[in-house]
């Protein structure tokens, strides 16, 4: 994953890239552009109520059954899209013959589903011992190559959060690279709320797999809020330069 001031890649996270780059495809509804099905969000639909009318809800996980319709578009363009009648027209030819009710809530909706995703994927990786938490423990792992992702809360101060990119550089042997964790879209609170600790403002994964598999929701989620210029680059993938 490429972070602001672009993340190095490990060699195990490049190649994994790589292997979804080639996965399987799906095209989104709005645009009509084809981009890996990691890319993008799937959109599903309740089953029916009593008057043969289903929802239209986010699926952020993909997970859910039946037909899914797919969106790479961000929440503005989602939001312009419902106002205009361009969404309702392209999930009837999605759906077909569905009675759905789309929600004037769905961009919210879909925003909130992602950022939910991203800290259950936190909260699992903690559990499992991967999260590695306080500012002291993270700059003592980063300063032996001991962190393959790091992160800050959006209201991280800059100094602290300046002398732990520094420390991981040092780590990674890249020093001078700009190398840098990520700013998330989320401060500390909701941060410390949703893992159940506290004051939680710096984050960081030991293992290039548990990088990973945290990375895949938090790029959808960075994408949909169009945060920090997301963009889509050549093999697919939703990356952050530059911010």
């Amino acid at each position: 994953m490429r972070n602001p001031h672009n993340e190095a890649l490990s060699p195990d996270i490049a190649e994994g890239r790589k292997a979804r780059a080639s996965g399987p495809e799906r095209r989104c509804i709005l645009t009509g552009d084809n981009a890996p099905r990691d890319a993008l969000v799937r959109l599903a639909i309740s089953p029916e109520g009593p008057d043969g009318t289903s929802y239209v809800l986010p699926d952020a996980l993909a997970r859910a059954p039946g037909r899914g319709a797919w969106i790479g578009v961000t929440r503005d363009a989602l939001s312009a899209a419902l106002a205009n009648g361009k969404l309702k027209g392209a999930l009837a030819r999605a759906f077909k013959g569905a009675r759905m009710e789309i929600a004037e809530s769905l961009p919210g909706m879909v925003e909130q589903a992602l950022t939910r995703a991203f800290l259950d994927r936190l909260g699992l990786e903690m559990r499992a011992g991967k999260l590695i938490l306080g500012t002291d423990r993270i700059a003592e792992q980063a300063r032996m190559g001991g962190v393959a992702w790091l992160a800050h809360a959006a209201d991280a101060a800059e100094d602290g959060t300046r002398k732990l990119d520094q420390a991981w550089r040092v780590g990674m042997d890249a020093e001078g690279s700009g190398m840098g964790g990520i700013r998330l879209p989320l401060d500390r609170a909701a941060l410390s709320v949703a893992l159940g600790r506290d004051n939680v403002v710096h984050l960081a994964l030991a293992e290039d797999n548990s990088a990973e598999r945290v990375a895949l929701p938090l790029r959808r989620l960075l994408h949909f809020i169009g945060a920090d210029g997301a963009a889509a680059d050549d093999t697919g993938e939703w990356t952050n330069a530059g911010a």
